[in-house]
């Protein structure tokens, strides 16, 4: 009689426990700044990067906006996620987002955000993002517009 039986393989898995329970800030996750043109005091932890990924440029990280950060002017090739943990988010429409609010940004919109007290985020990017020039291209949508602000 012939099994076959499976055998689990050596692999690194990136694990984060209780992140909603203190494992954001007990100095578990070794931050690193994002240095990019147009972002300021945010710093991360990846997950995954573009690198990794392939030429659409999937990425994925946990992001600290430290108090008065900000990200880049930037326009989605593909869908982006973002889960809020900690502290509150601010888009360019005016919309905020607090902790456990789920924010889908579409493919070709634009925005920038932003945090002025501080904010933890999970970020997933179906695709890599466009840096852009403040009026370079009009926002052709977000993908919450007309939602309530939190």
């Amino acid at each position: 009689m012939s099994v076959l039986e499976y055998v689990p393989q050596q692999r690194e898995v990136k694990v984060f426990p209780d992140l909603l329970n203190g494992g954001l800030t007990d100095g578990r996750i070794q931050w690193r700044p994002y240095v990019q043109p147009g972002r300021e005091a945010v710093d991360v932890v990846w997950l995954y990067t573009g690198e990794e990924t392939g030429p659409d440029g999937a990425e994925a990280y946990i992001a600290h906006f430290r108090p008065g950060a900000h990200g880049d002017l930037h326009r989605h090739l593909g869908f982006e996620l973002l889960m809020i943990l900690d502290g509150e988010l601010v888009n360019d429409n005016g919309d905020r987002y607090l902790p456990g609010t789920l924010v889908v940004e579409t493919p070709d919109s634009i925005h920038r955000v932003s945090s002025p007290n501080g904010c933890k985020m999970l970020v997933i990017r179906e695709k890599r993002t466009l840096p852009l020039k403040p009026g370079e291209l009009p926002d052709n949508g977000l993908a919450l517009d007309g939602a309530p602000n939190a």
